[in-house]
This record gives structure tokens, sequence and C-alpha cells, in this order.
């Protein structure tokens, strides 16, 4: 019998993973394997170090491209406003798995105290916080993150010069929720919404790599036609910012095989190693990026960063220099984070947790089912999660799905209905966590221990 002891000592092992931006509308919300909805994934969270154009694009190298977001779920862009995200280090971490009982306002899950710079309960090393593991010596330092936009509706036809950085939130990432400003002057998707991503690159504190992960997005609100004009490469400007790039800016590429768009080298002004970073050091202001519009003139590419014969030929496709009209009958879902994560107390019972979330890089993949662990309600002592918002239970994240996500060779969504009698869900017991500041090539090979719970 599982007990509330085994629940908190496995929860105290989520203490270092990478991270993602976790909504309804993004790919490969379930994991990465076909026919089955994993709720402590962590697929999309793994970071992306030396690899081919292919692999690191979307964040191919582990097929999470391949599992798109379910029919009409979109990460709404409201033209003139703002939306938000839920930035963590697995999903059951987040609003969209357990009812939300395991989110807390930071990534990891768990709760900690001190300052808004600083950590006082965190874990260090050489001076980085290494629990939770948001490669960052404090907020101040947090590099920033950013999402960008292409006006295609298939993500496999988005090429680098069609991504266009249209916000970007300064010393993130940080906590749980995260907002991001939308320039008001954005124009309307095709009828099939847009392909977005989000990226970031850590301020060192490990591996120097990048993240990069796709969602399916919608402008909302929209009243210009002025269309986005083509990206070019941001440059290093810190020391001097008459010299960053003017206009629409491309998203980093950096320390892959090929395809890199921007280099680096020596100490930036604190005295630690160069990091590109979508803040001020690359020419990139705070919140929304209004300067991205075919009217505003962009400056030439820095030759200090060429692009890449890989990658020249790989962005030939530009903006497209006429206007998008939005087909009105496409209804993006609700889905939208809770600013007050469900913090339901545990209590000591001899009833089955709903399963603890995994920890980053070692989630092992669940049997489909609704948004809410696929438990027996003899067994199950959380809350499911309810389709549609109610007044008891307010719509969560307000990006609770109003279906749990299938990955597209399934093809459908799975209702909210209680699993056959036989049904075998799989759970994860995390592993412990070593607390290293430094990203291992070997995160992709965690050894995972697996109970199966028969109903």
């Amino acid at each position: 019998m599982w007990t509330i002891a085994w629940l908190v000592a496995a929860l105290s092992g989520l203490t270092s993973a990478h991270l993602a931006a976790w909504h309804s509308s993004m790919y490969c919300l379930n994991g990465t394997t076909p026919g089955q909805v994993n709720y402590n994934t962590d697929d999309a969270v793994l970071p992306l170090w030396k690899l081919s154009q292919s692999d690191y694009w979307f964040h191919h190298s582990n097929g999470c491209d391949q599992f798109p977001p379910a029919e009409g779920d979109f990460l709404e862009l409201p033209a003139g406003g703002s939306f938000t995200v839920e930035i963590a280090d697995n999903r059951g971490v987040t609003s969209l798995s357990y009812n939300g009982t395991h989110a807390t306002e930071w990534t990891d899950g768990q709760n900690h105290t001190g300052s808004t710079d600083v950590l006082l309960d965190a874990t260090f090393s050489d001076g980085c916080i290494t629990s939770p593991n948001i490669h960052t010596q404090n907020e101040t330092m947090a590099s920033g993150t950013a999402f960008a936009i292409a006006y295609k509706s298939e993500l496999s036809e988005v090429t680098l010069e069609d991504l266009v950085v249209f916000t970007v939130r300064y010393n993130t990432p940080w906590k749980r929720l995260t907002s991001y400003d939308v320039p008001s002057a954005m124009p309307a998707c095709p009828s099939g919404g847009c392909i977005c991503a989000w990226v970031w690159i850590p301020n060192g504190c490990g591996e120097p790599n990048i993240y990069m992960e796709g969602f399916k997005c919608m402008v909302t609100n929209a009243t210009s036609t002025t269309p986005l004009g083509t990206p070019s490469a941001p440059v290093w400007c810190e020391e001097d910012q008459s010299q960053c790039v003017q206009g629409p800016k491309q998203i980093m590429i950096w320390n892959q095989l090929e395809g890199n768009n921007i280099e680096v080298s020596g100490l930036d002004l604190s005295g630690m190693p160069k990091s590109p970073a979508y803040n001020t050091k690359c020419g990139f202001k705070d919140g929304a990026q209004d300067d991205i519009f075919a009217t505003n003139a962009s400056s030439t590419p820095s030759t200090s960063s060429p692009l890449t014969a890989t990658q020249t030929e790989q962005t030939t496709a530009t903006a497209s220099s006429t206007p998008i009209v939005a087909n009105t009958s496409a209804t993006p879902s609700t889905y939208t984070p809770t600013a007050t994560p469900n913090q339901s107390s545990l209590t000591a019972s001899n009833s089955v947790p709903p399963s603890t979330p995994a920890p980053s890089c070692s989630a092992s993949p669940s049997t489909p089912s609704p948004s809410s662990p696929p438990l027996s309600n003899s067994t199950l002592s959380f809350p499911l999660l309810p389709s549609t918002p109610s007044a008891a239970n307010p719509s969560g994240p307000s990006d609770i799905p109003s279906s749990s996500r299938t990955p597209a060779s399934t093809g459908s969504t799975i209702p909210l209905t209680t699993p056959p009698s036989n049904t075998a869900i799989l759970v994860s017991t995390p592993s412990p966590s070593s607390g290293s500041a430094t990203c291992k090539r070997k995160r992709m090979s965690h050894t995972r221990k697996r109970r199966f719970i028969s109903h």
C-alpha cells in the first residue's frame, strides 16, 4: 500500500531538471509515445546542444515535433494584450496534470523561501541554483525567455527566416506562471493558425545549450494587416547598443553542429563568459517587440555572425508581404493558467496517490487517459479534473484543456471517463537527483523504476 510518506519522499526527489513552457497548445504535451498520455512527461524540457539542424529544430531530437496539440487547441495571443504559460520541469508539476495538486509558484513543484531575487533554501553549486535547476544565480541574472511566431500553419514548413521574435520576458525563467506581452499591431494568422516557438538560452550555470519547443498559436483581436518583416540574425551588442540589430530578429541558434546564427567569445561586462541572451545584450527589449513589422527597416546582420551554408539553404522562404486574414470560424480552446495553483493539502490516508511527477529527463509513458490520473474512484484521493470549469473549480490555469491530448497518429481525443477495471497504469518512481549544475548528454537514459497498478 502506498503511503503519504512515500509520496512526500518521491516528490522531494524532484530537485534537478530542465525547463519548458507548458500549455495545452504545445507539441508533445502528452509525451512522445504514440497513443499514450504521460502526465509526468518531461520530453519537451530536454536541452539542445551540439545537434544537427534537423534534430534541434523544434525539438526533433526526441520526436517532440511529431506530436501536435489536439485539434482546436491554440495559444491565444491577444494583440495589445498578454498571455500566460507555465514554465516547469515536468508536466506533473503544472495545472495540466492531477488538477494542479502538485503545482506551486515555482518551476519544480516545491515551496521555496526567500526574497524575489534570492532563494534561501535553494541548492547551489559554484554559485548557481541547481534546485530548482533554473540555470541562474538569482532572478536578476536569469537570462530571459522569448516567443517567436511564423505565419505558417504547418510546423514542417517553418524555417529560421520565418520565425520572428515578438515578445521577450526579462529575468526569466524564475517562477512557474510567466506572462508575455503581444504587440498591438500583430496581424491575424492564417485560418489554420500560426506556429510559435518558446526559446531560451541560459546564462551559463551548466552546459552552454539552447531550448526550443513548438506551439500552435492564434493572434486574437487583430486590427492591423501590416505583415511582419523578414528577421535578421541578432548580434552581441552589450558594449555598444548602437550596434544592435534593429527591427525584426530571428531566434538565436548557438553551440549546435550547424546553423548557428550567433557566435560570441570573451567576457561580458560583468566579467562572465559571454552567453547570447534574450535581453539587452543581444538587442532585445523587455516586453512586446514593436519594431518587427514590414514598415520598420531592419539592419544588415553583422559579419561577425554569418549564416552557414546549411542555414542559408533552409531559410530561403521569407515572410509573406501580403496581409493574412484569419478564418473567423476557428475557435481556439480556452485553457488559461491559474494565478493560484491548487494547493490542496495531502492528508494521511490509505488511498493511492494519483501518481507522482517524474523527475525531468526521466519520465515514463503512462496509459492514455483524461487530464487527471486514470485511477478508479475507490483508490483516488484527488478530485478528477472536470472537462468544463465550474464555479467550484474555476478554470485552473486558464489553460486546463477541455479534453486530454492525443498525438496526431491517434487522431482523436480521450473523453473524461472512468477507465475499465482492467486498465493498467504506469507510474514512474522518481530516482534521486545529484543536483549537478552541468547538463550531461546521458540525460536521455535515466533509470526508471516502474510499478503497475491494476483496477
